[in-house]
Order: C-alpha cells, then structure tokens, then sequence
C-alpha cells in the first residue's frame, strides 16, 4: 500500500471517531451543562472540520503533478493544516465567549458523575488514535496526519483537565471551578492552534526545517563515498509527501557521464533507503579543482596536485551555502 494511500484511509477512520466522540461529549454537557464539557465538545467540533479537510487535502496531495502544478499538489496538506489551527483558535474565541454568557446567567451544572464516564472514554480514545495517527504521520512524513494526530492529543489533555475539574466540583461543590477551567482551557486551545498555524505557514512559504535538514546531512556525513568530495548548495523543501532536494555535489573531474551517473544514483539509493521513495532529486556536479586535493579522501587518485590534509566535516553551515569548500575557507 503507498504512504499516501494509507494516509487517506487513515484520516477517515480519525474523521469518524471525531464525529463519535463529539456526540459522547455533547450528550455529557446535556448531562451537566459545564461549561468546561461544553469546551471540550466544541474543540470535537474543530476536529470534526478539521477532519474532512484534512481527507481532502490528503486527497488532492496524492494526485500526481501535471503541466499546471509541475511540483505536484503536495502544499494541499500545508493549507490543510492552516485552516485546521485556524478553526482550533476560532474555537477557543468561542469557548471564552460562551463562558462569559453563562457567567452573566449565573449558570449552574448538575449529574457530573455521569458525565464523568462519558467524558473520561472520549479521553482513552482520543489518546491511542492520536498516537497512531503521529507515529504514521511520522513515518510517511504526512503534516496533515501529523495534525490531525496532535489534535486529537491536545483534546486528550483538555479532556483530562475537564475530568479533574468535574472531580473536584462533584467532591467541593465549588462549581466556579468550572467557569476557570473553561478560561484555561480556551487560551490552551488558541496557543495550540496558534503552533499548527505557524508551522503550516512555514511550509507554505518553504521556510526551512533545520530538524530536517541536520537529519538530513546527518545521513549523508555518515554515509557518504570516497568519489563524494564535497556537497555544497543544499535545500531540501516538502511537498506534501514529497521531499524535493536540490544539491551540488563535487566529484573527481575526470570521471565520465557514466561514472557521474553511478554516484548520484548511489546517493538517490541513501536517500531513498533513509527517507523513503517519494522524493525528487536533482543535483549538479562539479568537478573537483586543485584546492579540492586538500580535503579529498580519496587515496587511489592519479593526478592528486596537492597532498590531504584534512578531512571536512558536513554541516549545515558549510553544506547549506553556494560554494565549494576548501580548508582556507573554513579557516
């Protein structure tokens, strides 16, 4: 089964346990009209929409590019994830909202034992459906599974702040208890759905991921061949599930087409090996010149103008940048 496959049948299976859930929440506030259960249910609303739009974008990334979208429609996920943290911060307006009302009506909450089991499921099963969602969003490198995984685990914490709440109200009777937690509760949802909304952005804008990247060249300094002298000029972007890499990558100078061929297809195989098949490679070799001699491991070369000296470690700094590395520019 493909990676985008999997992600979309994923995604179902979370859009219809949102659907579950909110009815389990919304028959708990009709239990008890807190206003902290209200909170809570009106976040499975978000996730609800969140959910559709994310079987959507899901949907229209795993299309393959065409003479319109060259790059494939990978950045669907990112608008995805933007609307989603956008509605997550729409939800937590609403909840302040609805509070301040109830405040003003001296409203009140009644059978909070019952709510309390109801409430305390929708948290069990929230938890090990996000864990899922996260470890394949990871793993496919999915940001709108990844999203929809993190939703349903910030509205496990806010479930277990609403069950503590209840608790203590039906143990107290201090029902003030749960005007505060819904104030708690709402700037909670708007600062979560404030991260989703930034991170989506970054992507759009193609802002680049320096976790990523360190792992990126982390593979490569670990890995790399001895025909492999330098790497220089590196920008790794997302595109929904697809990874577009462009690079240069110097090579001794006399090795024909073929031979050249042979490295970039060695260094397509890592990349592959390490982070999966959907990616898109291109990359520019250079031929090595004589201040490349001082950094080259390799021992077998023939027409070596320079002794070794030193060998060059990939780092972001000097992997990142537009030129050719030698040790005069690194001192």
């Amino acid at each position: 089964m493909s990676q985008s496959k999997q992600n979309f049948i994923v995604q179902k299976w979370v859009t219809a346990l949102s659907v579950i859930l909110f009815l389990l929440k919304i028959t708990a506030f009709y239990l008890t009209d807190s206003l902290a259960i209200l909170s809570d249910a009106l976040e499975s609303i978000v996730n609800i929409v969140a959910g559709f739009i994310g079987l959507y974008s899901l949907y229209v990334a795993s299309k393959p590019r065409d003479e319109d979208h060259p790059y494939g429609h990978g950045k669907a996920a990112f608008v995805s994830a933007a609307a989603e943290g956008s509605l997550i911060i729409a939800a937590g307006i609403l909840i302040i909202y609805e509070t301040i009302v109830n405040m003003l009506a001296n409203h009140t909450v009644q059978q909070l034992d019952q709510g309390m089991w109801l409430v305390g499921a929708t948290a069990v099963l929230n938890y090990f459906a996000g864990a899922i969602c996260i470890k394949i969003g990871k793993k496919n490198k999915s940001l709108a599974l990844e999203s929809s995984g993190k939703h349903l685990q910030i509205d496990t914490f806010s479930t277990v702040g609403v069950l503590m709440a209840i608790a203590l109200m039906y143990l107290t009777h201090l029902y003030w208890i749960d005007k505060v937690i819904a104030f708690i509760l709402s700037g909670w949802i708007m600062y979560n759905g404030y991260t989703i909304l930034r991170k989506s952005l970054a992507g759009i804008m193609d802002e680049a991921d320096e976790q990523m990247l360190k792992e990126f060249i982390q593979v490569l300094e670990t890995n790399k061949k001895t025909n492999w002298i330098d790497l220089h000029n590196l920008r790794v972007i997302k595109y929904g599930d697809l990874l577009h890499i462009d690079c240069h990558l110097t090579l001794p100078w006399y090795l024909n087409i073929h031979e050249a061929h042979v490295e970039i297809d060695e260094l397509s195989n890592l990349i592959k090996t390490n982070f999966g098949d959907a990616i898109e490679l291109f990359v520019h070799t250079d031929g090595c010149l004589n201040f490349s001699c001082a950094i080259c491991t390799k021992k077998d070369c023939t027409v070596r103008t320079q002794p070794f000296q030193q060998q060059l470690d990939w780092t972001i700094e000097n992997v990142v940048s537009n030129q050719k590395h030698s040790l005069a520019k690194q001192a």
